[in-house]
């Protein structure tokens, strides 16, 4: 199985099996057919790759009659608020996230700095499949430009979001571990400019990723050591490219990435209450959480464009999902784990707590997230032989993305990964072994 991932939003495959020159040029040239042309903004990952993968991309987009302005090493959501800054038509972010270095993806951005919708993404995968791209003649092609202000006008952009001046007054220690990805330009700096003694590890650009690029409690055993002998108020970890965050507490406690929303939230309603927006698939603590503040809470199908979008129509005060991705509206309606960071920071100054105290007011549920790899050609099947089960127990599912049942004690929830060809099963209850007899019983009737 040679796993390629096209979805709506972009492609994401294993570099030298399906996520080819050939296929990274044809879908540039795809953006830049939809995008009528203009400038279109280019930011990548530190991955080996990265260096290839952003020459097709440039390639791609010349082209098609476009600019290429390149941001270099950027987090992604940097490069979305410099998208409608400097008034682009778009961006290509060259990253894969949370993913293993041997994988890299495509993420495509509209003119206000957001993920394409299900719609758009509709249209950019039929220019793709058309094949029918916009050839500028030799005389036309335009030129690729260097910029170094996405980085700068990002925490521009946060030191207004956020009271600088209560954070500095609280003189935290922060350890971070940017597990050498893009956040390495970023996440220390943000740090410093909030006041903050940053303890970093894994801050090389130049070198490869340490552990797996994904924020959670397995990937967290430097940065727990790192809070532990430097003695820090809290430890933030990062994906690849600056979307998800992860959390270590000052006891040297990893936390779940569900709980990075669930702190937010448990942050975020006392002093604004409204509405969260997540996914389908997130912890059901954040709706212990909303209704112990007032607030209330919509579910989308999982994906950030969703959460996006949902957060926009319902003017949320805050969205995210599981995964560790938070969006803070008066930053951006993006997932940026830069303003997560600040959102915690600015609660424990003002308030004199710690993070450990935070946590302690959370809900405790039990989640246990399983993955089962399925080679492609039978996802669906799987799924749909699924839920004529689920039909025949005469049991109630929520088909919003996948198919979820929810019980008086808990919930279970199967769905296609969008980033991976498996199927991810998510089930959740209060009791662990009720937790892990839910799971054993989605695995038995998937696999039946």
């Amino acid at each position: 199985m040679k796993p390629l991932k096209i979805g709506i939003t972009g492609i994401r495959g294993v570099v030298g099996e399906t996520f080819t020159p050939e296929l990274i040029v044809g879908f540039a040239q795809a953006f830049g057919t939809y995008l009528n042309g203009g400038q279109i903004l280019v930011c990548r990952d530190t991955r080996p790759s990265g260096p290839m993968v952003h020459a097709a991309v440039c390639a791609g987009l010349l082209a098609a009659g476009c600019e290429a302005v390149d941001l270099g090493i950027c987090p992604t959501p940097s490069m979305q608020l410099a998208v409608s800054h400097l008034g682009a038509e778009g961006g290509i972010a060259i990253t894969a996230g949370h993913n293993p270095a041997p994988w890299n993806a495509l993420k495509f951005v509209r003119n206000d700095g957001l993920y394409l919708n299900s719609s758009q993404g509709e249209e950019l995968l039929d220019i793709y499949h058309q094949g029918e791209f916009d050839k500028v003649t030799w005389d036309k092609i335009k030129s690729t430009l260097e910029s170094e202000d996405a980085i700068e006008h990002h925490i521009d952009v946060l030191s207004r979001a956020f009271d600088l001046d209560v954070i500095r007054s609280r003189h935290l220690r922060v350890a971070v571990d940017c597990c050498n990805g893009a956040c390495t330009r970023l996440i220390p700096r943000w740090l410093a400019a909030a006041g903050c003694e940053v303890l970093a590890v894994n801050d090389d650009p130049s070198l490869p990723f340490p552990h797996s690029p994904e924020p959670k409690p397995e990937t967290m055993a430097q940065l727990r050591a790192v809070v532990k002998a430097g003695r820090a108020d809290i430890g933030f970890s990062l994906d690849a490219d600056g979307e998800r965050l992860g959390i270590v507490t000052d006891h040297e406690e990893p936390l779940s990435e569900e709980l990075t929303l669930a702190l937010a939230a448990e942050i975020r309603l006392p002093v604004r209450r409204g509405t969260i927006v997540t996914n389908i698939s997130t912890t059901s603590a954040i709706d212990r959480i909303a209704a112990r503040h007032g607030g209330a809470v919509v579910r989308t199908p999982v994906g950030q464009a969703y959460i996006s979008e949902f957060m926009i129509e319902h003017e949320a005060v805050l969205g995210g999902e599981g995964s560790g991705g938070i969006a803070v509206p008066e930053v951006h309606y993006t997932h940026d784990a830069a303003a997560g960071i600040g959102l915690i920071l600015e609660r424990l100054a003002k308030t004199g707590e710690t993070i450990s105290q935070l946590r302690a007011c959370l809900p405790t549920l039990t989640m246990i997230k399983h993955n089962l790899k399925v080679d492609p050609n039978r996802i669906y099947s799987l799924l749909h032989n699924f839920r004529t089960r689920i039909d025949r127990e005469q049991l109630e599912a929520d088909l919003t993305d996948g198919i979820k049942v929810t019980f008086p004690d808990g919930w279970i929830h199967a769905r296609v990964s969008n980033t991976e060809s498996m199927i991810r099963l998510i089930v959740e209850a209060e009791d662990p072994a009720r937790a892990q007899n839910l799971l054993d019983w989605t695995r038995d009737r998937i696999r039946n």
